[in-house]
């Protein structure tokens, strides 16, 4: 970390900016692109230095600590060279298949992914890996540091600088995000004793869920299984993905009457229940095992303009705004071994996240970040950053679900085909990270290599969503 005499006029490092790159963590944003063509070189240079980098001055700026310990943005030079990275192949070009190249992708994400980024420059990187796999004819991989900003705000930047790939001026849209109510609009027609339940349930379940995720992130840790090994060491892992149709997903979700995330959700917790029953015969499905879900806590309907997320006092600040959401994963009794109700999975975490949302535990455990983030001795936000790693540890699993663009796009006219997402640094076993483009829903799924069978994980993705589609289309 470079140190400076005179910081005065520098803008100060967020606390969220500083914890997530500090010595007991530094977490990272691994974006993939897949382009439908070649990339044309002189293209793809003039995009980076002319619309991306631009975007946001963090982006051309490096952490260094001031006289009085205080480590702030500081704009430097840009050399494009040492940010964009072509990796070369040991075979002679054209001469592999594209199932090779899937897996020198795999590998050499996993191998980026576990890279500290140099000193000295701004913390962002750009790889193009120019060989077709089975997904695309070449690969865009953004490593972008945390400390930058979040999912939200790296969408939104990423966004700003694509273009429709049916028509560029056109506006890029996504889904909005809308507002959770959990009030009648009439409550004329209830008793006095459901008014004082809906009055009460809510202060209730606040004080449960709040207390609840303080002892989760302090010394209440999930059950040993074949998801959580216990270890408190980062470890390599490697990434592959699955596609699931939104409208397969919807129909499931009209059906059922419940809620997109409630059916992803749902899928993957009967994935995950599959997959340690499938890995060891004698896993114990009734292990208390806990998915930590990552929550955007910005009051917000949809994504805006990165000119107003910069501005001052901005309703959709750029930056790090989340909090955490403790959701058990539903058990199975020994009877029922052959998972005879996978529509179970899928009303459980309905009701759980519905009686979540009916009380401020989130909001509590966001603002206790906040109130955590508030002093910036350098000890403290050390601590903060512990705590963060602790809470993840003593979680089984994490899942990032973030909106993304209703069409396709183009960077560069250069349309992408598939666009997915994952996060390194985080000392998970077992990570999926959620992206919907296009229609279709991109599930990455991010395992700890030689302790979680990716291959056959995905395979209890598959299966449970064929389960809980199945079982959903058959309900009257």
């Amino acid at each position: 970390m470079e140190l400076i005499k005179e910081d005065d006029g520098l803008e100060p490092v967020s606390p969220s900016g500083q914890y997530l790159n500090s010595k007991v963590m530094s977490v990272s944003i691994l974006g993939i692109l897949e382009l439908e063509i070649p990339i044309d070189d002189s293209q793809a240079m003039s995009f980076f230095r002319d619309i991306f980098l631009p975007i946001n001055p963090r982006f051309s700026s490096i952490m260094v600590t001031g006289e009085k310990g205080a480590r702030k943005w500081k704009k430097v030079g840009v050399n494009m060279e040492n940010h964009v990275h072509v990796p070369s192949f040991s075979s002679p070009k054209g001469s592999s298949s594209p199932s090779e190249n899937d897996s020198f992708l795999k590998s050499y994400i996993s191998q980026i992914a576990m890279q500290p980024f140099p000193q000295g420059q701004p913390l962002w990187e750009i790889h193009i890996i120019k060989c077709p796999t089975s997904e695309a004819q070449e690969t865009l991989i953004f490593k972008l540091h945390h400390a930058l900003g979040d999912g939200y705000s790296l969408v939104a930047a990423l966004l700003s600088c694509l273009q429709r790939a049916d028509d560029p001026s056109l506006p890029v849209t996504s889904p909005s995000v809308k507002k959770f109510s959990s009030a009648n609009k009439d409550d004329r027609n209830i008793g006095l004793r459901k008014v004082v339940s809906r009055c009460f349930s809510p202060l209730v379940n606040t004080v449960r869920d709040f207390g609840w995720s303080l002892l989760k992130s302090t010394c209440v840790k999930d059950d040993l299984s074949p998801i959580r090994s216990g270890s408190e060491s980062l470890q390599p892992y490697s990434v592959s993905t699955i596609t699931f149709s939104l409208d397969q997903i919807k129909e499931i979700k009209s059906r059922l009457r419940v809620t997109v995330n409630d059916v992803i959700s749902g899928v993957i917790f009967l994935a995950t229940r599959l997959y340690m029953q499938r890995v060891s015969t004698n896993s114990n499905l009734s292990t208390n095992s806990t998915a930590l879900v990552l929550l955007n806590t910005r009051n917000l309907r949809d994504y805006k303009p990165v000119r107003d997320m910069v501005r001052p006092n901005s309703e959709s600040p750029w930056g790090n705004h989340f909090a955490f959401l403790h959701v058990p994963i539903p058990k199975v009794k020994p009877s029922d071994s052959q998972f005879s109700d996978p529509l179970k999975f899928v009303h459980k975490t309905h009701e759980v996240i519905k009686r979540k949302r009916s009380s401020f535990g989130v909001i509590l455990t966001g603002k206790l970040l906040e109130i955590m983030q508030k002093c910036r001795n350098a000890e403290y936000l050390q601590a903060v950053a512990k705590h963060i790693s602790r809470t993840a540890r003593n979680s089984s699993m994490g899942i990032s679900n973030v909106i993304g663009p209703i069409h396709k796009l183009s960077l560069a006219n250069h349309p992408l085909r598939g666009v997915y997402f994952t996060v390194a640094g985080i000392p998970w076993n077992l990570l999926i990270t959620i992206f919907s483009y296009a229609g279709n829903l991109r599930v990455a799924v991010g395992a700890e290599q030689g302790f979680i069978d990716s291959e056959l994980y995905n395979h209890s993705l598959l299966d449970a969503f064929d389960m809980i589609l199945r079982d959903a289309c058959q309900k009257q």
